[in-house]
């Protein structure tokens, strides 16, 4: 099938290149005429694993292509893909003056039938919107349809979620639609929800912050097991064996960020009040995410007393590992909080640092190339992003670096017995102290 898909971020361009790489013939367009130029000669802005190989293999195969003209996507396409933000306004509430301004772009263009589906998060009723939008401007009269297609793409492993989905869920008012629908989605052989429009725009929501109050609750837990001496590892194994209740997003940590779970538990909670039925549920889900981050860091002060002219090593920048996205970091938000309390910051990671060097906020810290380097002869080290390069690390050799061997894992990445062996003063979130042996 012939799609265009408005919008090359990271929901557009991995949408956009899987969508290719099952065959179908793909146009990507995006009005930031450098990022066109750029995908054209092969440079892909982010860093998503498999990501870059299947856009460099599909624009070889003539797949796949981007411009910055609406109409060439518009004519080109059977199914329209509007991909573009919707950033979080300071209410809380969501910006859909992105999405409304591709309405009318497409509305000016549209000279015959196609299905315009929204994939950004939307609150609910957006769709509804939408077609208002598009019927208001649409100058030559054409048919269209619109149609709610959430997206579920986890970073750091959105390729695969996006070819071997869970589900699919399509909302849509048309079976000319649904068909279209099914067809896009035929190569991908997932299971496929057809709901209203409605529906569909609350499942994202929904789902994501129902993953969120699994983070939360578990943090919740973390504290109670410090109080009591448990560990929170093995309380997380015992519920997660429990099939209703599952392990995934069990992990004890400093807690979650990022470009959705915030935005999105916002704007949740924005939509439930103004439809009158208060969701102070995710309010708490909020304050005890919040709390955990503080609660990290009270550790960190009380162990070391004063964070003034202490040097402390940060492994880890991104809000979780296998992406550079350092969008609503906790990470970032402890680098900042500690270089204000006067802290002489070290930090590295993986695959974070051009976007980090751009954050005013820790512009006092010390970004550094290797992990190895950011541990120099500092006092105390914070595990903030759970890289696979860090479970890894030679441990003995980051004893003998740093000049007080203190470790706070803000993600439980290393074993308290083995640190305790090591040598090292080890802290983690919801499992007992290990003191050196």
């Amino acid at each position: 099938m012939n799609l265009s898909i408005i919008g090359s971020g990271y929901v557009g361009l991995v949408t956009g290149a899987c969508f290719a790489d099952v065959g179908h013939n793909v146009i990507c367009v995006d009005n930031d005429e450098s990022k066109v130029e750029s995908l054209q000669h092969g440079k892909v802005p982010i860093y998503e694993p498999g990501l870059e190989e299947i856009v460099h293999r599909n624009v070889t195969a003539q797949r796949l292509r981007f411009t910055s003209s609406i109409k060439e996507g518009v004519d080109n396409a059977q199914v329209i893909f509007i991909a573009v933000p919707t950033p979080q306004d300071a209410d809380g509430s969501v910006d859909l003056s992105f999405i409304e301004k591709v309405a009318r772009e497409i509305a000016g263009v549209l000279t015959g039938y196609r299905v315009i589906v929204d994939k950004s998060t939307v609150p609910v009723k957006t769709g509804e919107k939408v077609a208002e939008s598009i019927k208001r401007y649409n100058k030559h009269g054409a048919e269209f349809d619109v149609v709610s297609n959430p997206e579920f793409l986890r970073e750091g492993c959105a390729v695969a979620d996006l070819m071997k989905p869970d589900r699919i869920v399509i909302g849509a008012q048309s079976e000319r639609a649904i068909d279209l629908m099914k067809k896009v989605y035929e190569p991908f052989m997932a299971p496929i929800l057809v709901t209203d429009i409605n529906s569909a725009e609350l499942i994202k929501h929904a789902a994501n912050s129902f993953l969120a109050l699994k983070i939360s609750y578990i943090n919740a837990v973390s504290a109670i097991c410090e109080a009591s001496g448990a560990d929170v590892e093995k309380v997380a194994d015992g519920i997660g064996m429990d099939r209703r209740i599952g392990r995934n997003f069990l992990n004890a940590g400093i807690g979650y960020g990022g470009s959705c779970f915030p935005k999105d538990i916002a704007a949740f909670i924005t939509i439930s009040e103004q439809l009158g039925v208060p969701f102070n549920l995710l309010k708490e889900v909020q304050r005890i995410n919040a709390t955990q981050k503080e609660r990290f860091l009270k550790v960190v002060r009380d162990a070391l007393w004063v964070l003034r002219d202490k040097k402390i090593a940060v492994w880890g920048l991104t809000f979780k590992p296998d992406t550079d996205d350092i969008r609503s970091s906790v990470a970032i938000e402890l680098v900042a909080e500690m270089l204000r309390e006067g802290a002489q910051v070290t930090a590295y990671d993986p695959k974070g640092m051009e976007k980090a060097r751009a954050v005013k906020s820790i512009a006092g810290a010390r970004l550094t190339n290797t992990a190895m380097e950011a541990i120099e002869d500092a006092e105390a080290l914070i595990i903030a992003t759970e890289w696979a390069e860090f479970a890894n690390v030679d441990l003995a050799t980051v004893r003998e670096k740093m000049h007080t061997p203190m470790v706070f894992d803000g993600r439980n990445l290393y074993d308290p017995e083995t640190m305790r062996k090591l040598g090292f003063h080890y802290t983690s979130i919801g499992r007992p102290q290990a003191k050196p042996a």
